[in-house]
């Protein structure tokens, strides 16, 4: 991106020490003159960033679990956030992305049929379904 568009960027990644995260995630969101780009590692960026001055996000390599993406995309959506967030989650057809992205819509579908836009169906259950889905099979545990 450097070398492309001419600016420099940061690059938050997991083998920067905390000081160093937290001095970038500080000149990001305070500097006037700070780097217009933040490139964060979905892992090293998925804990207690506040990125309020993004207002877009990239997501170039799809993880397995959708949980973990959403977090990442809600680093720019926090309270403070003034101005609308895009999220672009970038796929190659006929890759193993594709598949990937495939099985994602996949379990998002399943969860949203299944359990909704809420917990209002556990607490709905009858009381023997709830304990049915509670209870530890004690033929699962090597003693």
């Amino acid at each position: 991106m450097q070398e492309t568009l001419g600016q420099p960027a940061l690059f938050l990644h997991g083998s920067l020490p905390k000081t160093a995260r937290d001095r970038m995630v500080a000149v990001f969101q305070e500097d006037d003159q700070a780097p217009p780009f933040f490139i964060l590692s979905l892992k090293a960026g998925g804990v207690g960033l506040n990125l309020t001055r993004a207002d877009t996000v990239f997501h170039y390599d799809r993880w397995w679990n959708p949980a973990v993406e959403n977090q990442a995309t809600d680093r720019a959506f926090r309270i403070g956030q003034t101005q609308n967030v895009q999220v672009y989650k970038l796929i190659a057809t006929a890759t193993l992305e594709e598949k990937i992205d495939e099985m994602i819509e996949d379990k998002k579908q399943l969860a949203d049929t299944i359990v909704g836009g809420s917990e209002a169906w556990l607490s709905e259950l009858p009381s023997a379904e709830l304990k049915a889905i509670l209870q530890l099979k004690s033929n699962t545990w090597e003693g």
